[in-house]
């Protein structure tokens, strides 16, 4: 996607939100049925105007990976968000954990999704992000059904450990993933930086949050140092401090409720700091320059896998808050 007056560079960097409320979190999963989502007080649309008004001034774009549950409550602000110059993407319908859904399942839930989202806003969706980056070793054939139902991009794959999620052996950097059969798919990885052994997380959420904030604004511009193309994330309940609070254990009010008065200025710094560009932009942005390269899965990990054939019976997994 060109930026205004022309193609991006491509030093540009990603900018993107997980476009949904505070209780489609993971860690409320347990606490909160689904069916009770109506009836809870929706804080979406006010927080999300105030992360517009934010790009504004920093006069950068932005993808919005939106839920569709949300874009069928709230079509009028996926328009505005169209309207303002911005990437609308696809999270999933309700926010449920790819490897739970199971393949066929998955397929569904990302034509109502997608549907949703496209009905609202008027414009074509491309690309797609999994709720709690539950695309992982045990679900790797979602890719192939993303690149069979016409997505062009994916930014699923956090190349850390984490006990819920993450492959921590993947190709940090931008690919197009060729899938066989014709298929192929650009995986754009949560951004990390490297510490002797590890990967530290510095892509947002709540590694932006948690981590002291000169810590994080260190690992972030050491990766965008680095050349690689880097993407920074955010959620709108994540710049409202004012949100309900729930009676919670205390490792979720940690992950959840921490620094959220905080998080706003860090982000106007990382803002100012970084030329940032939709998902879109940056990748074609990188194409053009030809510094996309194409790859397999097993060269893109390092520590290659066999990916498992979609299992017959899905089991039950847990969902817990990814951040």
């Amino acid at each position: 996607m060109p930026g205004p007056g022309g193609v991006v560079a491509p030093d540009r960097h990603a900018l993107s939100v997980d476009l949904e409320e505070y209780f489609h979190v993971s860690n409320f999963a347990q606490l909160i049925d689904p069916g009770r989502w109506p009836a809870l007080p929706s804080r979406v649309e006010a927080a999300t105007r105030r992360l517009l008004d934010l790009f504004d001034a920093a006069s950068c774009r932005a993808t919005f990976f939106s839920l569709g549950w949300i874009a069928a409550r709230h079509p009028r602000l996926l328009a505005e968000i169209a309207a303002r110059g911005h990437e609308l993407a696809c999270h999933g319908y309700a926010h449920q954990l790819v490897h739970a859904l199971g393949p066929q399942a998955f397929r569904d839930d990302l034509r109502r999704a997608r549907s949703a989202i496209e009905d609202a806003a008027g414009v074509a969706v491309a690309g797609y992000r999994a709720p709690s980056y539950s695309i992982t070793k045990r679900s790797l054939w979602a890719l192939a059904i993303l690149a069979e139902e016409g997505f062009r991009y994916d930014s699923s794959i956090f190349p850390v450990h984490h006990p819920s999620y993450g492959i921590p052996e993947y190709e940090a950097d931008l690919v197009r993933i060729d899938l066989g059969g014709g298929l192929s798919l650009v995986e754009y990885p949560l951004t990390t930086t490297r510490l002797g052994r590890w990967n530290l997380p510095v892509a947002g959420g709540a590694y932006l949050r948690l981590l002291p904030g000169p810590v994080f604004r260190w690992g972030f511009q050491r990766a965008v140092r680095s050349g690689r193309a880097a993407v920074l994330y955010v959620h709108p309940w994540e710049i409202d401090p004012d949100q309900p609070r729930l009676r919670v254990g205390w490792q979720v009010r940690l992950r959840h409720y921490r620094n959220l008065e905080r998080t706003e200025g860090r982000l106007f710094r990382l803002l100012a700091e970084t030329p940032f560009d939709t998902m879109g932009g940056v990748i074609e942005a990188r194409a053009l320059a030809d510094r996309l390269p194409t790859r397999t899965l097993d060269q893109c990990i390092r520590r290659p896998v066999r990916v498992p054939p979609p299992p017959e019976r899905q089991p039950t997994a847990e969902r817990e808050d990814r951040g």
